[in-house]
């Protein structure tokens, strides 16, 4: 049995906002300041016992966060790419660079990153007309950021939503580019249900896949009918229903998943970012799985 599970999360915690300050910030033309709000999603993480922690995605919408970043985009109804992507500087590291330093040393820290596909499905293409090369210029862009975070986190994660309606042929190619000589180990988190193209996740350049096992449970059938050569990510409460799972359900479907996977899952974490849960939930959720994981795994 795996001794050596981390409790983790996929990226995104509810944090609660001051929206009169917000206001007075904008009028006044100040600079808001989200360090309080970053450091209210990390000690809800670090209160849960998490292992490893992001930073909460606290500032934007995650692809949002990285297309108000880049060259080439501007923000309307719509994001729109208007002139040839480029990187132009460090998106996450400044946050991420507070949240290390504010971390005990026994805990580590997850880097994430939006998928290149995603990023070029999520956007309107004024440009470039050819969403196999915008993928592969946002692929470039990611590089130069994950490049950035290798040595910062200790571990990177992209997350490629777009990946469970329709997986490109190119997207291996796309992942490699991302990847390319970063050292540390790297995570692809992949909602929805993935159980059609379940052989191409497990032949792609990533040391761990992470999915929605608990709220698609059929998942643990797909992926029992191949040979698994990944470590996973076990989604094991859901992230899209307010119901706080008992910890015996949680151990339920760990043990189930366990029949599956074995010593392969490495990791335990909501289905998804918790983004849209009210605060209070998140909080239990997470305590939850914690506290349903240690009993299975030990600390």
């Amino acid at each position: 049995m795996n001794k050596h599970v981390t409790y983790t999360v996929v990226g995104s915690h509810p944090i609660d906002i001051n929206r009169q300050q917000l206001m007075n910030t904008y009028y006044k033309d100040e600079s808001v300041d989200w360090t309080p709000y970053i450091l209210q999603a990390v000690d809800d993480m670090l209160d849960a016992d998490l292992t490893m922690i992001s930073d909460g995605q606290t500032r934007d919408p995650f692809t949002t966060l990285f297309y108000r970043q880049i060259k080439g985009m501007r923000i309307r109804a719509r994001p729109e790419v208007i002139d040839t992507i480029s990187y132009d500087h460090p998106i996450t590291i400044v946050d991420l660079t507070m949240v290390r330093n504010h971390l005990p040393k026994s805990v580590k820290l997850l880097g994430l990153l939006p998928g290149p596909f995603t990023l070029a499905q999520s956007c309107v293409d004024l440009f470039y007309h050819d969403e196999q090369q915008l993928a592969f210029d946002f692929a470039t862009v990611l590089h130069q950021e994950a490049e950035h975070l290798n040595g910062l986190v200790d571990m990177i994660s992209v997350d490629e939503p777009c990946f469970s309606t329709g997986m490109p042929s190119y997207a291996q190619d796309l992942l490699q580019k991302v990847f390319k000589n970063i050292s540390c180990p790297k995570r692809l988190h992949v909602c929805g249900n993935v159980s059609s193209i379940v052989p191409q996740l497990l032949d792609l350049p990533v040391d761990i896949l992470s999915h929605e096992f608990k709220a698609t449970p059929s998942l643990l059938e797909s992926f029992a009918d191949h040979a698994c050569t990944k470590q996973i990510c076990l989604g094991a409460v859901r992230s899209d229903h307010p119901r706080v799972e008992n910890i015996d359900e949680v151990k339920d479907h760990i043990n189930t998943a366990q029949d599956i996977f074995g010593d392969q899952i490495t990791q335990l974490a909501p289905d998804c970012g918790l983004r849209f849960l009210p605060r209070d939930v998140a909080r239990q959720k997470l305590a939850t799985l914690v506290q349903a994981g240690e009993q299975i795994y030990g600390r």
